[in-house]
C-alpha cells in the first residue's frame, strides 16, 4: 500500500500591514474594540497582487525548499473563495506562472474549511498509487469583497496564502479525518451571490460584499465544531492529551479559548496567528502551520500528531489528524 505525507510547507503575504489603527482613521472603530472581541491586532492588505499571485509566491517557495521542478508536480489544488476569475480557476493560473505543464490543477471552494477539505482530496489522489506528488495551497485576497464601510466585517479579515507539498509515503500518516456540510445554515456566511442577468431573466438584486451572522458562527464553532473534533479524537482511540497541537482555523481568538475549554485542551496547545493575520478564510490553516514549522513548534520528523480543523462558510467545518 502506498500512503501521502506533508513533506513540505510555505506561506506568504502581501507587504502592506493594515493595523487597528489604521482602520479607526477610515471608519468607526478603535484598536480597543477590535483586539479585545477578536484578538486581532493588524492584517495583510493587499496593494496590487491577485489571489494566484499569492498562491504562486507559495508554490514557489515550497519547490524551492524541496529541490523539486515544476515539472515533478502530478496536481495542483488551490482552496479559495476570492478567486482571480471563474475561469480558468486560481490553480490553473498558478500551475502557468510556475510552469508545471505535467500537472492537472483546480481550485475548490469550502470557505474557511477549504484547505482541509482539499488536503483530503490530495491524500485520496496520492494514496490511489496513480500521483506522486502535488501541492495544495489555500490562497485568499478577501479584501476585495468586504464592505470596507461596515465594521462588522471588514476588520476581521486579511490577504494571505499558504500550501503544503503531498508525496509518497510508505507510512500511514493522515490518522483520521471527518467533513460536514449543512448548506440549511449557509445564508449565516455569504459572499458574493451571483444573480441572474440577462434579456429573459426577471432582476435579481447583485449582493457582493461579504455578510455575516456573528453571534451565529460563533455558536456554531463553539457547539458543531468542537463536537466534530472530540468526535474525531475518539474515532482514532486517542485522547486529547496524545495530540501535540490544534491547528484551528484563525477567526476569533476568544472563540479558541472557549473551544480549548469545551475540548479540556491546555490552550497552550492552540497555537494562533490571526492577531497578525486576521481571518484568511481557506489560507488560516497552512499559514498556521507554516509558522510553527518555522518556530520549531512543528519538527516535522514524523514524531508529532497534528489536529487540522476548518469551519465556516457553506457552512462547512471538517478535521484531518495527521502525523508529521
Amino acid at each position: 500500500m502506498v500512503f501521502a505525507k506533508i513533506s513540505q510547507v510555505a506561506h506568504y503575504a502581501p507587504d502592506q500591514v493594515i493595523s487597528n489603527d489604521d482602520l479607526a482613521e477610515i471608519m468607526d472603530t478603535s484598536d480597543e474594540w477590535i483586539s479585545s472581541r477578536t484578538g486581532i491586532l493588524r492584517r495583510h492588505i493587499s496593494r496590487a497582487e491577485m489571489t494566484s499571485d499569492l498562491a504562486t509566491e507559495v508554490a514557489k517557495r515550497l519547490l524551492e525548499k524541496s529541490k523539486l521542478s515544476a515539472e515533478d508536480l502530478d496536481f495542483i489544488i488551490v482552496a479559495t473563495i476570492t478567486p482571480d476569475s471563474l475561469m480558468p480557476s486560481t490553480a490553473a493560473r498558478v500551475q502557468a506562472n510556475i510552469g508545471a505543464s505535467r500537472a492537472f490543477a483546480f481550485d475548490l471552494t469550502a470557505a474557511c474549511s477549504g484547505f482541509v477539505f482539499a488536503l483530503s482530496t490530495a491524500e485520496k489522489y496520492i494514496s490511489s498509487g496513480m500521483y506522486q506528488r502535488g501541492i495544495v495551497i489555500g490562497s485568499e485576497t478577501l479584501s476585495k469583497v468586504l464592505d470596507w464601510s461596515d465594521r462588522s466585517t471588514s476588520v476581521l479579515f486579511g490577504d494571505g496564502a499558504g500550501g503544503v507539498l503531498l508525496e509518497v509515503s510508505d507510512q500511514k500518516t493522515f490518522l483520521a479525518e471527518n467533513l460536514y456540510t449543512d448548506g440549511s445554515r449557509g445564508n449565516s456566511l455569504e459572499s458574493c451571490y451571483l444573480g441572474l442577468s440577462s434579456p429573459y431573466s426577471d432582476e435579481v438584486s447583485d449582493r457582493k460584499y461579504l455578510t455575516m451572522d456573528g453571534r451565529a458562527v460563533f455558536d456554531f464553532a463553539i457547539r458543531d465544531v468542537t463536537k466534530s473534533i472530540q468526535k474525531i479524537i475518539a474515532d482514532a482511540s486517542m485522547e486529547a492529551e496524545e495530540i501535540d497541537y490544534f491547528l484551528l482555523h484563525q477567526a476569533n481568538d476568544r472563540m479558541l479559548d472557549k473551544m480549548s475549554k469545551k475540548l479540556g485542551v491546555s490552550r497552550e496547545k492552540i497555537p494562533a496567528n490571526m492577531m497578525e493575520y486576521g481571518n484568511t478564510s481557506a489560507a488560516s490553516i497552512p499559514i498556521l502551520l507554516s509558522e510553527c514549522v518555522e518556530n520549531h513548534r512543528i519538527k516535522m520528523d514524523g514524531s508529532q500528531k497534528i489536529l487540522l480543523t476548518g469551519f465556516g462558510g457553506g457552512l462547512t467545518w471538517g478535521t484531518l489528524l495527521v502525523t508529521i
